[in-house]
């Protein structure tokens, strides 16, 4: 074979696929939104469950789940029959993962679920399988083919099921209102967890700010600008930020200007500098610095007044960018 017939392969699988999320996208109706009721009104945790590559993706869709904050957990099903079922509470919801929705470890499973009256979900390719008939709500994950040419291999049916999971775990997210705040806080450890908890106010400088009074000159501002890494803030009396003098508001100065040092900074400074909170996400501030290319911002306190300045250099050694 030569490497273009192995090229097309790979694109004929992800071509499948790709057709068969389209498909299932357009399948999704009102028993996905009575999946999300179900599992967001429940006071127990998510129990999911499935046989080989389903038990697999199972597992998957349970991590996703109980990062974005629906407590979830993988039973195996042959655990089940042999004292795991004790994990599960009348209180809890399960998602019963079979492409052809006659798997009799799931069906077992199903069986033992119904007697504690837990509230079912399955998860199946085929909607008038028992699985479907017998559970409390369906979700469609239904292929056409698989994308083995010989129709055997689950791939997929296993991708289509995957994709179903994330949709949950994405819905439930929005419906309980879970932000970034909740995810770093289930993220602590690693680059997630420093990107999302580190806050304006841990990486601020906070002495010796460069704040210049209103009546200063361009003489006081570039000394500002030499000593405090380009950039002085022109503040009043009470705090508050009139404006924000750059080098690059210096180097253009310089351009029609042969002396700079007697003007007043208050004809030099930007009067609508982009500013930052200091209980806002450090990831926030990089955002509006990348979008408007500028390096530093005054920080402003919960009064609305100067309380330090923030660098992107800090940031970055902080771990945001």
């Amino acid at each position: 074979m030569t490497h273009k017939d192995i090229v097309e392969r790979g694109r004929r699988v992800l071509r499948m696929e790709t057709e068969a999320l389209g498909e299932a996208e357009r399948r999704i109706g009102d028993e996905f939104a009575r999946a999300v009721e179900s599992i967001a009104k429940s006071e127990g945790r998510v129990i999911v469950s499935g046989v080989g590559k389903s038990g697999l993706v199972g597992r998957k869709i349970a991590a996703t789940l109980t990062s974005t904050g629906t407590p979830a957990t993988f039973l195996h099903t042959a655990d089940s029959a042999h004292g795991d079922l004790g994990i599960v509470g009348k209180s809890d919801v399960a998602i019963l993962i079979s492409k052809s929705g006659e798997s009799a470890e799931v069906l077992g499973l199903l069986d033992h679920l119904k007697r504690l009256g837990v509230c079912t979900i399955a998860l199946t390719g085929n909607a008038k399988s028992t699985l479907a008939r017998h559970s409390d709500v369906a979700l469609d994950g239904w292929v056409k083919e698989e994308a083995c040419p010989h129709d055997l291999a689950p791939t997929t049916s296993t991708t289509v099921a995957l994709a179903l999971g994330d949709a949950l775990a994405i819905a439930l997210l929005e419906e309980k209102g879970f932000d970034a705040d909740d995810f770093a806080r289930l993220h602590p450890g690693g680059s997630i967890g420093k990107r999302l908890l580190t806050r304006v106010s841990d990486v601020m400088v906070t002495d010796d700010l460069p704040i210049l009074p209103e009546s200063a000159t361009m003489r006081e501002a570039v000394v500002q600008l030499a000593e405090r890494r380009g950039i002085a803030v022109v503040a009043g009396k009470d705090g508050s930020v009139s404006g924000v003098i750059t080098t690059g508001d210096l180097s253009r100065l310089m351009e029609h200007e042969d002396n700079v040092f007697p003007i007043a900074v208050t004809k030099v400074m930007n009067k609508n500098p982009k500013v930052a909170e200091s209980d806002e996400l450090g990831s926030a501030v990089v955002y509006r610095m990348e979008t408007h290319g500028i390096i530093s911002m005054p920080v402003l306190g919960a009064n609305k007044k100067i309380v330090g300045v923030i660098h992107l250099h800090d940031l970055m050694r902080a771990g945001v960018v």
